[in-house]
């Protein structure tokens, strides 16, 4: 058994994970600054259910987008510096 199987890995077999961690933390907090500033002029693939709670469902999903975001990249930046 090698130390590398051991340990989780390599730091380049770690890459394709860390990038596409990061992306879908940037794209989540895209999409929550565009429910916070939007609101009402989303594109219609984004207010899928909206007909049915008029309101302020838009800060609630942007706010939750962006701490999801924020989340990702946390796991994104542990996951690139654990050895």
């Amino acid at each position: 058994m090698s130390s590398a199987s051991v340990s989780g890995g390599s730091s380049a077999s770690k890459r394709p994970m860390v990038a596409i961690l990061a992306a879908i933390g940037i794209v989540a907090i895209i999409v929550g600054v565009l429910y916070m500033v939007a609101g009402s002029s989303l594109p219609s693939f984004m207010v899928a259910g909206s007909h049915v709670h008029k309101g302020g469902g838009h800060y609630i999903r942007g706010a939750v987008a962006i701490v999801v975001g924020l989340a990702v990249l946390g796991g994104a930046w542990l996951s690139a510096r654990k050895k």
